[in-house]
């Protein structure tokens, strides 16, 4: 089986409509998932609980696509279905 691991983290931004964090020493590491599925959720709930924040902005990191640091861009491995 094949594994593709997640990593959801966020923080205050310093524009909303960009991508630069206001403090880098502040991301909050939400954790890393087994799948897009729980990741998806751990992100949603994040997202939920600062959405009155509009600088706070959760986002997932497809980990299982940066594995071969050998090759410049991995592709990603096929579906397991």
């Amino acid at each position: 089986m094949t594994q593709r691991l997640h990593l959801v983290f966020g923080g205050e931004l310093v524009d909303p409509g960009k991508t630069a964090f206001k403090n880098v020493d502040d991301i909050h590491i939400v954790g890393i998932f087994p799948d897009y599925q729980s990741a998806y959720e751990a992100w949603k709930a994040e997202a939920q609980r600062t959405v009155d924040n509009a600088h706070m902005r959760y986002f997932i990191a497809h980990l299982h696509r940066l594995r071969d640091e050998e090759v410049e861009a991995s592709p990603t491995e096929e579906l397991d279905n």
